[in-house]
């Protein structure tokens, strides 16, 4: 996201938008954007700085680390923060900074159930293997059926 300085009033400017997936260079094949990456920011000058401050989010598609089902997953960065140093053009971009921070944000073991709404099957198992599981005997039932004798 590039910003015009001349185009700033003294006042600050707010600006909300998308920008092109493309921005992020996801490299994981198991991460894939969806749509844009939306934002709501407020930028300003301040002495020999660019500032931005606001809202990032994008919806991505993971791979649950247990199941191995994709999901979507909302991507948000509420608190974005930034302070460019101006060091001559007139043209600032926020690209870097909007990646790094919304990186940041990525899920390292990403789940399925992460909204607590959604049940993750766990390990290569499908609705059918989960009933079959139900139905299996519980190993340490065993034990029960064992009569050892103490010695004295």
């Amino acid at each position: 996201m590039k910003i015009h300085l001349n185009q700033i009033p003294a006042g600050g400017l707010h600006l909300e938008g998308r920008e092109q997936t493309d921005i992020l260079q996801l490299e994981d094949p198991n991460i894939r954007t969806i749509e844009t990456v939306s934002y709501s920011l407020d930028v300003g000058v301040s002495g020999s700085s660019l500032f931005a401050t606001g809202r990032i989010w994008a919806d991505v598609e993971m791979e649950c680390v247990s199941c191995l089902k994709r999901f979507v997953y909302p991507l948000e960065v509420s608190n974005f923060a930034t302070q460019v140093e101006l060091t001559g053009p007139e043209v600032v971009d926020l690209t870097p900074a909007m990646r790094e921070d919304i990186l940041l944000v990525l899920p390292a073991h990403p789940r399925c159930d992460w909204d607590r709404k959604t049940a993750c099957l766990g390990p290569r198992m499908t609705p059918e293997t989960v009933d079959d599981t139900a139905k299996a005997p519980n190993a340490w039932d065993v034990l029960d059926e064992l009569h050892l004798k103490r010695k004295s």
